[in-house]
């Protein structure tokens, strides 16, 4: 079997491959995009439920104890990024459908692939992790009320609750609860201790996997419509770029170390593109092509994720971060 440290130092190139894999059988195999599609909260599940445990709950409570912290993520998912976001799609304003799918994205914090990709940048993933419930339940409640107030009563009517509470229940709650009883299994029993340490290798191919079966079962939906939506691509790039700059300010401003500061970057740009589809794909007549703007928005983030794990630790929040201004930052010096 291979080795957890060797997985992990070959994880950038196992999830190319991956991507590269679902490419190839999303463009040739079409018709297997439906049964990709079901197991996409299955397999999100899985992962979520193997990147727990990987961080102790003692520290999670511990790490939720930082209200500092929880503060600057509510404020940055839920003050900063509307305002970015309603700023940046103004070119998309004419475009009704392509503009809500890029709202419904935009809107609404990761809670799941944010955990291994701040691991990955060195940052405080016990603080993410924490946070999740909260992005989750606070952006159920606020994205209807943004949709109102970008778009109008009869966008925000048409989101039905019930599948952001499927979404929340099936891939949040029940992994960490699962996750919550194999440590304590792990704490009493050998056998739990040896169970706990095997699921260890894989995060990195369950990620893989992830990515796998939801550009699989996804691209034949935005090769299709890849004229329409490919309007919503440049205000992704830009919110790429944006994002970690303002959250490095904040994190500058609120003198944060570097294991908080990193967090912060990624739990403020990444967005929950794989747990929003099912909202997407709930959406009445009319909206059909919402669905592949969120998606797209899947395979532009995972390009920057690559870019960001690098460029974080080395430039925007390294080993000894300051308060930068940002024409430090822009500048690098």
């Amino acid at each position: 079997m291979i080795s957890k440290d060797r997985l992990q130092r070959r994880q950038v190139s196992v999830y190319a491959i991956a991507v590269l894999a679902a490419v190839g059988l999303g463009l040739g195999r079409p018709a297997a995009a439906p049964t990709l599609e079901r197991l996409v909260n299955p397999v999100l599940a899985v992962l979520l439920y193997v990147t727990f445990l990987e961080i102790p709950f003692v520290r999670i409570r511990r790490a939720f104890a930082n209200g500092r912290f929880v503060a600057a993520a509510l404020g940055m998912n839920f003050l900063v990024v509307p305002a970015i976001a309603w700023a940046l799609t103004r070119p998309l304003a004419g475009n009704a459908v392509v503009l809500v799918g890029a709202f419904m994205v935009l809107l609404t914090p990761c809670i799941d692939y944010v955990v291994p990709f701040t691991k990955l940048a060195g940052g405080d993933a016990e603080q993410v992790t924490a946070v999740t419930p909260v992005l989750m339940l606070v952006q159920l409640l606020l994205l209807p009320l943004y949709l109102w107030l970008f778009m109008g009563r009869r966008v925000a009517a048409a989101i039905e609750p019930g599948p952001f509470v499927e979404a929340f229940l099936i891939i949040i709650a029940l992994p960490l609860a699962l996750a919550w009883l194999t440590e304590l299994w792990a704490e009493r029993s050998p056998t739990g201790e040896r169970w706990q340490a095997r699921l260890g290798w894989l995060p990195v191919p369950m990620m893989g996997a992830t990515l796998f079966v939801v550009i699989g079962s996804q691209l034949p939906r935005v090769y299709d419509s890849i004229g329409r939506v490919a309007a919503a691509v440049p205000v992704y790039v830009a919110f790429l770029v944006a994002m970690p700059l303002l959250a490095r300010l904040a994190a500058g401003y609120l003198g944060m170390g570097v294991g908080e500061a990193r967090a912060l970057v990624f739990t403020s740009v990444t967005r929950n593109s794989l747990v929003v589809l099912p909202l997407a794909l709930a959406l009445p007549a009319g909206y059909e092509l919402v669905p592949a703007v969120v998606v797209t928005q899947t395979l532009v983030e995972l390009t920057g994720m690559v870019a960001l794990t690098r460029l974080v630790p080395s430039r925007l929040v390294p080993e000894a971060p300051g308060r930068l201004s940002l024409p430090e930052l822009v500048q690098g010096d």
